[in-house]
């Protein structure tokens, strides 16, 4: 499988979170870590992101929160 780089908008439209929240996560590490993809661009990988929506999705089915 080819691994894609996504950007900020889409991470966030993906999971719903705002940037200073993904920043927050990213900080405690409970959101997956960016990747450099230029001098002044950052991106994530999109498989690390489904897996993090994936995840969030078992935690509230069986009740539990972050």
């Amino acid at each position: 499988m080819t691994e894609s780089i996504i950007r900020l908008p889409v991470v966030q439209q993906r999971t719903g979170l705002s940037r200073s929240e993904i920043y927050r996560r990213e900080g405690l590490a409970q959101f997956p870590k960016r990747v450099s993809i230029g001098a002044r661009s950052v991106g994530w990988v999109e498989s690390e992101i489904q897996e993090f929506i994936k995840e969030r999705i078992r935690a509230s089915r069986r009740g539990g929160a972050e």
